[in-house]
């Protein structure tokens, strides 16, 4: 079912202790100011290291959620170093973000690999955020449409309808992240129509309708309201903002 969605993605950022306070701070104050009726679904995703302890901090039965940054493709093994989709629900994680833009740079992520992670997700009852975006080049070269629907094709559209259902697509058009740079609110919403034309064609008029879409490039409190009011896109992938507490309040209330 579509729904409004905030997701909150720490990266690499955060110690025990002060992403305990970060995330009181959010919480406390989403609790006295967010009361629109359209309000959005809050994901935060901490690092591995954080996320029990901030699970634990979500309040039970409200909008927030809790999320991973990845998984690896297999249940368990000799992967040193790695976690399991089964581990981070284990943890109380709802979500997993897949595909990132930085896993796929500087991971060497490809498009067949994150299929396997989608999967493992899925079994073990994770809602993946799968991530799709264009590198400066690639626009400016215009195979944005082109680029995207092949990211779309390859690492997506092999699901079932009912795995499909579970998704989240945040597009996060690459040379907009952590650069100051945002698309605008035409760039971002005509990307957005075609991921969901593209859901039409690959399965079907209703899968289209009720796929949220997040836009996730350099998103913050001064444009997020701006963005959001786009009729195809509903809400944000969230990365630097998402660390101060009053800024993301303030995207969580864009709606």
């Amino acid at each position: 079912m579509r729904q409004n969605l905030v997701a909150g993605n720490w990266k690499m950022n955060m110690t025990y202790q002060d992403g305990l306070a970060l995330v009181s701070e959010i919480t406390s104050m989403v609790a006295d100011e967010v009361t629109a009726a359209n309000a959005p679904q809050v994901v935060i995703c901490p690092p591995f290291p954080l996320l029990h302890a901030i699970g634990r901090l979500l309040p039970q039965g409200s909008r927030f959620h809790l999320g991973a940054q990845n998984c690896h493709h297999k249940e368990s093994g000799a992967f040193t170093g790695e976690v399991s989709a089964k581990m981070l629900a284990s943890v109380g994680c709802e979500y997993v973000i897949l595909g990132h833009s930085e896993r796929r740079q500087y991971f060497r992520e490809d498009d067949e690999l994150l299929s396997q992670k989608l999967k493992a997700a899925l079994a073990a009852g994770l809602k993946p955020i799968f991530c799709v975006g264009e590198s400066l080049d690639t626009r400016e070269a215009d195979e944005t449409f082109n680029f995207i629907g092949k990211q779309l094709q390859d690492g997506l559209f092999h699901l079932s309808n009912e795995e499909f259902d579970q998704v989240t697509i945040a597009y996060e058009p690459i040379w907009a992240i952590g650069t100051g740079k945002t698309a605008s609110s035409a760039q971002a919403q005509e990307v957005h129509a075609f991921i969901r034309e593209r859901i039409a064609r690959a399965y079907d008029a209703k899968a289209a309708l009720n796929t949220t879409i997040l836009y996730g490039g350099s998103a913050n409190a001064q444009n997020a309201r701006e963005l959001f009011s786009q009729p195809d896109v509903d809400g944000g992938l969230i990365g630097g903002a998402s660390l101060k507490s009053r800024d993301f309040t303030d995207i969580i209330k864009s709606f």
